[in-house]
């Protein structure tokens, strides 16, 4: 049980309590019990979910405040491409590539302030299934994936999906449009996703999780931070570490057993 308390100079505090019935035959006799001061814990879960708060008002102004001008810039610099002017066209192409860098700087942000720490219903995925599902719903220009063998993993699809998708996109912006994609097993409960590209080096490999990151023309510094939090809210560790070709190796730990 969870008190609120105030003391006598006014304080609050919040106790736990637990107890337990000490019995001579059907008649108790004494309760023992503990008082544990949890007022620190209240306050970091009061504390948080203050932010919670003020996050979803920021995805609420992102979604609706940002959009709807986007929307109208976009529909304006496509209606403008239709006109046959060479200098016309040289200028409204970096315009087009900036807003569909802001669009995708919008989604990204949307998906970690909405869902990066949850997940929803809990499945068996068969891993050779989600694979060809994320693979088909990249850009991956003459890029190729291997799947070493074949799996099944518990996780909530939908989020899962948004894990590979983005590694997926990650191999190809660093590796060039003919690189490798290559997914397995590294253990009873880890499986990895590598590539043949340039790789990470050792110094970055923490920082590249973080949120803005990025060293990739037209990258929103988001995709493998939201990576990590997905892992993270189903319980993975996740470690990046260099592929068996010198690219990037993102291994995670899934803590329950793969099977076939």
């Amino acid at each position: 049980m969870e008190l609120r308390i105030v003391t006598v100079d006014n304080d609050v505090r919040w106790i736990r309590t637990r107890g337990e019935p000490s019995y001579d035959g059907d008649e108790i006799v004494a309760v023992q019990g503990t008082f544990q001061d949890i007022t620190e814990r209240k306050e970091r879960e009061q504390e948080l979910k203050r932010q919670n708060s003020r996050l979803n008002e920021f995805a609420s102004v992102v979604s609706h405040d940002l959009r709807n001008p986007l929307n109208v810039a976009q529909i304006r610099a496509t209606a403008l491409q239709q006109q046959n002017s060479n200098e016309l066209q040289e200028h409204l192409r970096p315009l087009v590539t900036a807003l569909e860098r802001i669009e995708s700087i919008i989604e990204d942000t949307l998906t970690l302030a909405r869902q990066g720490n949850t997940v929803g219903e809990m499945s068996t995925i068969s891993v050779v299934d989600l694979i060809g599902k994320c693979w088909a719903g990249v850009e991956t220009a003459e890029a190729t994936f291997e799947l070493d063998d074949e799996f099944t993993i518990v996780g909530d699809r939908d989020r899962l999906q948004h894990v590979f998708e983005n590694l997926f996109r990650n191999a190809v912006e660093h590796g060039g449009e003919d690189v490798t994609v290559r997914i397995g097993r590294c253990g009873e409960n880890c499986l990895y996703v590598e590539d043949d590209g340039p790789g990470i080096p050792p110094g970055d490999r923490d920082t590249v999780l973080e949120p803005g990151h990025t060293s990739a023309t037209g990258e929103t510094g988001f995709g493998l931070t939201i990576v990590k939090r997905i892992a993270e809210a189903h319980g993975w560790g996740i470690t990046i570490t260099d592929g068996r070709d010198g690219g990037a190796r993102f291994e995670f730990d899934t803590s329950e057993r793969l099977d076939e």
